[in-house]
């Protein structure tokens, strides 16, 4: 391999490595994936290192036989990739939103308990929340405040869509999960924009569940995105 190679190596590494030291890997994969990131980066950074090294080694007639064969090309892949380490890609947004992946259970006993009503706000995932409400026509609410975080993903009328990617791996098998936040008052939130909704759960939603909101917060989004 040659110089230009090694060297695209290890910039390769050492984007893993900054997106693990920033956190920002989180934007593509598990949070459990950051150890093994880690040990990815520094083992191709060695690897390039080494193989930088077997190539300046060479004889400059070896150099001259390479270069014949377009060594110039192989430096042109360092642009993007020198671009990744100044530049992460965002987390994925309302742009990827084209469906809702909740969960529908009707059939047989209710699958989850009943909630305390007058307790104070209980915060769960959105994937929950879905489930709560295709579980016997969202019974086990009880007419007890919840508290979802999510970005917007668009408006509807009276309110707009909360959402949040829901994933197994990585950012490739994410998964939108949607529900309707509705009652709010005055402009709401911006798309994308992430946001706190504190509110009950509204029975009649259809396909996207419904809830009548209490409280809009908008906060800065999360380190780790997904549910």
């Amino acid at each position: 391999m040659s110089a230009a190679g090694g060297t695209i190596t290890m910039l390769i590494g050492a984007v893993l490595l900054r997106l693990t030291v920033t956190d920002t890997y989180r934007r593509y994969v598990k949070g459990g994936l950051g150890v093994w990131l880690t040990i990815a980066g520094i083992a191709i950074i060695v690897l390039g290192l080494v193989t930088l090294v077997r190539a300046l080694r060479r004889t400059p007639a070896d150099h001259g036989h390479e270069h014949d064969h377009g060594i110039g090309v192989g430096w042109l892949l360092l642009a993007p990739i020198a671009a990744l380490l100044l530049v992460a890609p965002p987390t994925l947004g309302s742009y990827g939103v084209d469906r809702a992946a909740n969960v529908k259970i009707n059939a047989g006993g209710g699958v989850f308990k009943k909630l305390k009503r007058g307790a104070p706000p209980l915060e769960m995932s959105l994937l929950e929340f879905g489930q709560r409400a295709y579980d016997h026509h969202g019974t086990s609410f009880n007419g007890a405040p919840v508290k979802l975080v999510g970005f917007v993903a668009g408006d509807v009328d009276g309110g707009f869509e909360l959402a949040r990617y829901q994933i197994s791996c990585c950012a490739a098998d994410a998964e939108p999960i949607v529900i309707r936040v509705l009652g709010t008052s005055g402009d709401p939130p911006s798309r994308d924009q992430w946001v706190t909704v504190t509110g009950t759960f509204k029975p009649g939603g259809g396909d996207i569940p419904d809830l009548n909101s209490t409280s809009v917060v908008q906060i800065p989004a999360p380190n780790d995105p997904y549910e």
